[in-house]
């Protein structure tokens, strides 16, 4: 790998970005759909940051892409260079002013994250606490940490070790899960679903969604020993008639939280025997201050208390990364 000569201008912040969503999702299109770029522009930048380094940084076949001996020396470095970056923004955004609105990501319309963010608006009624829909806390943490929104709801567990070293989280809730199933399904006729009778199924839990990793990862450690499959990637479906159609056209359960909302052509189901829980934190940037951060915490918490969303189920079941993370508090 070439180094570049002294007084030369340096590499570009967005080449070395690019080449980490590529690093990480080893799949050019995943990696563009992270970035919101388009594919050809995301390999344009990729080529020229391997003519500006001298060296081929990933390995690509019509199968597979992978990281090549430079490309995985290069990792650690982009990492660094990054937070490096992340860090400076921070410092110099500072304390927020005391009027500048403060953006908070509850995932997806209809879930129990807008009763905090709504409580935390009669806690704060003096400063405006602004709705954002990212949907998944892998896409919200790097949007977080570039200080683009201030605060989200997730499974903290779910995030690579060295972006949770940046974040702060106070737990939330130990979510039950469900299933949401095709009106005719033949589960569908149960008022509660045994986890065993998912055996031989193809359950969607985000699959290929490049936001939303720490829902397919924790839908794995579930399945795990069950006989429950992973369905394969399917278009994200956004609003109730998309839902409905993609439902009736793939046909496969999905795997979700008791609170999400009703949808047309489809019904949900609470998981049972075991009880799998979804661990929910807020989730913000370390050293980030704002009065509605605050009313958003003392909102969670009171919330927890009132409806026992920290109270484990006996018969319930959570990984233990999860259960040691869900155990301390920022």
């Amino acid at each position: 790998m070439a180094i570049p000569a002294p007084g030369s201008p340096g590499i570009d912040p967005r080449l070395l970005r690019a080449f980490l969503a590529v690093a990480d999702e080893l799949h050019f299109t995943r990696a563009a759909a992270r970035l919101y770029v388009a594919q050809q522009a995301l390999s344009r930048d990729i080529r020229r940051l391997e003519r500006e380094l001298g060296a081929e940084l990933f390995g690509r076949t019509t199968r597979q892409v992978t990281l090549t001996a430079d490309g995985a020396r290069l990792l650690p470095y982009a990492r660094r260079a990054m937070e490096a970056q992340d860090e400076l923004l921070a410092a110099f955004r500072g304390p927020a002013p005391t009027g500048e609105p403060l953006l908070v990501d509850v995932n997806s319309p209809g879930l129990v994250h807008e009763r905090v963010l709504a409580r935390a608006r009669a806690l704060a009624p003096d400063h405006e606490l602004m709705a954002r829909y990212e949907s998944g806390l892998t896409y919200a943490a790097a949007e977080l940490l570039a200080g683009r929104i201030d605060v989200s709801f997730g499974r903290f567990a779910g995030l690579d070790p060295a972006v949770r070293e940046r974040l702060a989280q106070q737990p939330v809730r130990y979510e039950p899960m469900a299933v949401v199933l095709p009106e005719e399904h033949p589960l569908a006729a149960l008022d509660a679903v045994p986890l065993d009778r998912l055996a031989g199924e193809k359950v969607y839990a985000g699959a290929g969604n490049p936001r939303t990793p720490e829902w397919t990862d924790l839908a794995r450690r579930l399945f795990a020993g069950r006989g429950i499959g992973i369905a394969p990637a399917a278009p994200l479906a956004v609003g109730e008639e998309e839902f409905r159609r993609i439902m009736a056209k793939y046909r496969n359960p999905v795997l979700t939280g008791v609170d999400f909302p009703a949808m047309p052509g489809s019904v949900l189901r609470p998981l049972v025997d075991p009880v799998p829980l979804s661990p929910v934190s807020l989730v913000w940037r370390k050293g980030r201050e704002h009065p509605g951060i605050a009313a958003l915490r003392e909102a969670a918490a009171a919330l927890a208390e009132e409806n026992g969303w920290l109270n484990r189920p006996p018969n319930g079941w959570l990984p233990a990364a999860d259960a040691l993370v869900m155990s301390s508090r920022d």
